[in-house]
Formats: structure tokens, C-alpha cells, sequence
């Protein structure tokens, strides 16, 4: 949920501060007061565009900083951790994002720069704002369908597996199917070039790491005579005349002598020298040893010269080394074998599209049952939300295009779409042509009262979706807003009384003038406040008695309503 909504210099707004609650709170007010700007601030906060002339007039920059309390389960710690920000699911969740007056835009989530897109990928699993007339997903029929494998996804998500994975196998046929065809003409001009690079390359008789060691070798043989010199001359340094190991060896005899008379340092000296001389003399029969395997191979050392201009002479045409130039053998050996048997490779790939084809169909028509299944479900609990809308002779359906019409995605074979008759009589329709407001206005509440147990997000914000609602209907959305908040935070903008009395929290909305600047602040609406705000939005500019007592009587109403509910 959102515990706090700080907004500093948006639009007209200087400062405010919203310390939210659980359950079901409404924003009311005067046309104009700013009430939308409040909305716009968790729009930003989710991802949305920015625009400089967001930014109050005379600041530097707008801030919005949103805190939420998120339960350790819930989808966004995953997204968060898929884009390396920290989070701990034990603690808050801070999004910060600020605007300039040039309009650049920062976003910060628990302190870690990101860009739009993640913070709207972020957003999508932590707001919901919803318009009378914006273009919401459910109205977009390529998202229907998407909706209705979340609502039946215990049953439609194994039979979607199975079918997304034979459907990858089937595409993959097909795209070799399709380069083998396109390429073939291609590949028959290159075939003598591909065998001349394969006899030259495999004539070579390479292996891997051969020219590192042939260079290791040559370095060897080419200094062959300095590295005999110099090794002879070490030997006889340490093993040859008065000096190296002979005098050492005489130091021993002489601490010998004298060790006995002051052991406590002579012994430990003594014992230092003699293991200095046993590392010599070791040391001089390998410095003799490598001497000796010294070699003087001028033979080999052309060899080893003819061997490393062939290997470089074949890495210039087909890798930086051995090991690249082995890879592209590899490689262009298959490619050759596959022209030489493109009419074989072509049979089998076709057979094998068409294995795949049928086993794709088989597992398309499985799982258009399946979601055949859950849209009967689904349709009969949109008209069961309707008639408690107050729309009782509403009939929903899930229309699935006939077989003429399907095309195989990775979705299905399944063309969906939600169609609604509104009136008896009346043919069932596309949700988007629908004419009412208020019909659009159920029936997307209605559809979201569902969803909502399905789409985890937290916080679901109406935009007065109550406009062209009044009455017994109005009545009812408000009591399915209450309901709703039960499972989600509910945030509404509303001018019907009906719709405020319901809240659990009240906000009023005003604007105030200080000198030449005009401010729009937020009141959490306590008891009396809230019955003199109801009584405003029921009897307009003038309070009277009656429409305070009406406010108090609608406000007692609500009350026990929402006791019933709980």
C-alpha cells in the first residue's frame, strides 16, 4: 500500500503531504482546485511523461516522493532484483523522481538512479489509474486475451507452457527451413571457395595452441648457443675453482669448529649456512642439467619457422588463432555439407515443419478449450459485478474468432474479444462502443472488481469514473469501490456525495491565494468536516441545516453499510 505521498512545487501545488491509510479514500473539491494534479503526481511516480510546465512557475524544480509498503511476495521484488536495485521486501519502498524547469526528469528508487522505463515497468505493478475516458488495457482488444489467461491462469497456464514450447520448436523448423531456401543459391556459388578453405586449413593439420608453443620452441633453438654459454658459465661459478660452492663449503668447516664454543648463536648460524650450501650445490646440478639439454638444432629451427609462417598465413585469411581458425573450419564444414545435401536437409526440414505444425495445432486446440472454459467463467462473474452496478439486463461474453480468422502466435491459435449488450435487444458490442459514460464507467469498475484479485497492484486510482453516474447507480459504485478497497488501497477523485460518504478517508481538495500566488493544499477531512463538505457537494454554494443534517444522515448510512460489509 502507499503510506505517504509527498509533492513539492507540481502545478500550483507548493507543498503537500499525504499520509495514507488502508481501504477506500476520496479526493473531493471544487472544479479547478487541483484535485487531478494529485492523480498526475502518482502517474509521474509510476513511470509517466514528464513536461516542464509541470514545474510551479518560479521553482528550480517539482518533486514527488511516494513511500509503499509492499508484502514480501508480491511480484515488483523481482523486478527490482532483475535490474540490480537493492530491496530489502522487510523494508519500505522509497520512488523519488524529480522534473526540472528545462524538463529533464531523475528517478530514484531506494536511492538508485533508473530510467523511465524501468520506473514504468516498476509502476505497472504498483499503481492503477483509471480515466472515464482513457485508453485502459481492458479496452484494448489485443490485451484481452492477455486478461483472460491472468483470471483462469491455474487451469490455462499448463496447456499455454506445452503449447508456447512446441510453438518455439515449430518457429525454430521454420526459420532454418527458410534460410536453407533463401541462402541455397547463395551457398551453390560458394561451395568451391568453402572446399579450397577446408583442404588448406585441414592440409595444415592444425592443433590447438600449436603456434604458441612452436614460438615458445623458437625462441629456444634461435638463443640456443647464449642460453648453453651463460648456463655453463653459472656452473662453473658455483662448482668450479676457489669460490661459489667451495668457499661456502669451507664457512661450514669453520663454524664447525667454533660452534660447540658459544652454541646458542654459533649452532643456529651454523645450521643456516649449511642449508645456503645444500641449496647451491642442488641448485648447480640443475644449472648442469639444463646445460646439458641444451639443443643445437638448426633443422628444426627451420621447420619450426616454415610451421609458423604456414599458421600465420592462415590466420590472416580466417582468425586470430588457432583454436578461431579451427572454430571456422568447423563451421563452414557443416555449411558445406549442407549444400552438398540441401534437397535431403530440405525434405527432412519439411517433414519435420510438418511434425511440428500438427503438434502445435494439437496443443492450440487444447488450449482454446481451456480458456473457452474460463471465459464462461469469467463472463458469468462480470455479469454478476454488473447487476450489482445496477446493471442487472447487462450480458457479457468472450467472443473467440472462428477458425477462418485464427493465425497461429505464440499466444494461441486464439483471436479474443470482450462484447457487451448494454440493453435488451440491443446486439452484443465491442467495449469501446459502448455510448454511455456511465455504462463505461460499471463496466470497467466492474471488470477491475474482479481483476484485482488476479494483477496484485497495490494501489487503484478512479479518475472520476463516476461522471454521467447519479442515483441508485451511483450508489452501487460506491459501494463497489468500498468492497474493492477491502483487497487494494482505493484512491477516487469524485463530486458525488453517494461516492464520498463510502470513504474511510476524506481529502478536500482547495485553493488558497497568498498575495499574487495561488497555493492548492489537502485536508484529511476529520468527522464534522467531512459532513460540511458532503453537505457542499449536495447543496452546492450555500449550507444550509437541511444539507447538513442530509450529510450527517448519508454519512450514518455509510457507516453501518460498511460495518455490514466487513
Amino acid at each position: 500500500m502507499l503510506l505517504e505521498l509527498s509533492i513539492r512545487h507540481l502545478a500550483v501545488i507548493e507543498h503537500v503531504e499525504l499520509h495514507c491509510k488502508t481501504g477506500f479514500h476520496v479526493l473531493t473539491g471544487e472544479t479547478g482546485a487541483g484535485k487531478s494534479i494529485i492523480i498526475d503526481a502518482l502517474g509521474l511516480i509510476a513511470g509517466g511523461r514528464s513536461s516542464s510546465d509541470l514545474v510551479r512557475y518560479g521553482s528550480d524544480k517539482a518533486t514527488i516522493e511516494a513511500l509503499y509498503q509492499i508484502g514480501k511476495d508480491h511480484p515488483v521484488w523481482n523486478i527490482l532484483s532483475g535490474v540490480g536495485i537493492e530491496a530489502d521486501p522487510e523494508e519500505h519502498l522509497i520512488i523519488r523522481r524529480e522534473i526540472t524547469a528545462q524538463g529533464k526528469s531523475t528517478s530514484r528508487v531506494n536511492g538508485q538512479l533508473v530510467n523511465r522505463a524501468v520506473l514504468r515497468d516498476i509502476g505497472d505493478y504498483l499503481v492503477n489509474i483509471h480515466g472515464q475516458h482513457e485508453h485502459q488495457s481492458l479496452f484494448r482488444v489485443e490485451e484481452h486475451i492477455r486478461w483472460l489467461d491472468m483470471f483462469g491462469e491455474p487451469q490455462i497456464l499448463p496447456a499455454k507452457l506445452a503449447y508456447q514450447e512446441a510453438y518455439d520448436v515449430y518457429q525454430g523448423i521454420r526459420k532454418q527451413l527458410k534460410e536453407l531456401q533463401e541462402t541455397s543459391k547463395q551457398a551453390l556459388q560458394m561451395m568451391d571457395l568453402y572446399r579450397f578453405q577446408v583442404e588448406e586449413i585441414r592440409s595444415a593439420k592444425l592443433k590447438a595452441g600449436e603456434d604458441e608453443a612452436l614460438a615458445d620452441e623458437k625462441r629456444k633453438l634461435v638463443n640456443a648457443e647464449r642460453l648453453f654459454q651463460n648456463a655453463s658459465d653459472a656452473y662453473d661459478l658455483l662448482y668450479g675453482g676457489s669460490k661459489g660452492l667451495d668457499a661456502v663449503g669451507r664457512a661450514v668447516q669453520k663454524l664447525q669448529d667454533i660452534a660447540a664454543l658459544d652454541p646458542a648463536k654459533l649452532q643456529p648460524l651454523l645450521e643456516q649456512v649449511q642449508g645456503a650450501f645444500y641449496q647451491l650445490e642442488d641448485a648447480a646440478y640443475q644449472v648442469r642439467d639444463y646445460r646439458d639439454e641444451v639443443e643445437f638444432n638448426p633443422s628444426r629451427l627451420d621447420f619450426i619457422e616454415q610451421r609458423l609462417d604456414t599458421i600465420a598465413s592462415l590466420r590472416r585469411k580466417y582468425g586470430e588463432s588457432v583454436s578461431d581458425i579451427l572454430a571456422y573450419v568447423e563451421k563452414i564444414e557443416k555449411e558445406l555439407d549442407l549444400i552438398e545435401n540441401k534437397d535431403e536437409k530440405l525434405q527432412q526440414l519439411q517433414k519435420e515443419e510438418a511434425a511440428a505444425l500438427e503438434q502445435v495445432q494439437r496443443l492450440a486446440s487444447v488450449l482454446t478449450e481451456q480458456r473457452m472454459i474460463v471465459a464462461d467463467k469469467l463472463a458469468a462473474e462480470i455479469v454478476a459485478e454488473l447487476r450489482e452496478l445496477q446493471m442487472e439486463r447487462t450480458q457479457f461474453r468472450v467472443h473467440f474468432a472462428v477458425n477462418g480468422e485464427k493465425k497461429l502466435t505464440r499466444e494461441g491459435a486464439d483471436q479474443v474479444e470482450f462484447l457487451i449488450s448494454a440493453n435488451p435487444g440491443e446486439p452484443m458490442r465491442a467495449l469501446s462502443k459502448i455510448a454511455s459514460g456511465g455504462e463505461i464507467s460499471r463496466v470497467m469498475l466492474a471488470l477491475k472488481s474482479i481483476f484485482a484479485r488476479v494483477d496484485s497492484i497495490p494501489v487503484m486510482v478512479f479518475d472520476e469514473v463516476d461522471t454521467g453516474v447519479s442515483g441508485r447507480a451511483a450508489q452501487a459504485i460506491a459501494e463497489k469501490m468500498s468492497r474493492l478497497s477491502r483487497s487494494c488501497q482505493i484512491f477516487s477523485i469524485t463530486h458525488l456525495p453517494q461516492v464520498a460518504c463510502m470513504a474511510d478517508v476524506h481529502y478536500r481538495i482547495h485553493k488558497m491565494t497568498d498575495g499574487d500566488r495561488t497555493y492548492t493544499n489537502i485536508d484529511d477531512l476529520s468527522t464534522e468536516e467531512r459532513i460540511h463538505e458532503l453537505a457542499r457537494m449536495l447543496g452546492g454554494v450555500e449550507v444550509t441545516d437541511k444539507t447538513l443534517q442530509h450529510a450527517q444522515e448519508m454519512l450514518a448510512l455509510a457507516d453501518n453499510m460498511k460495518a455490514k460489509m466487513s
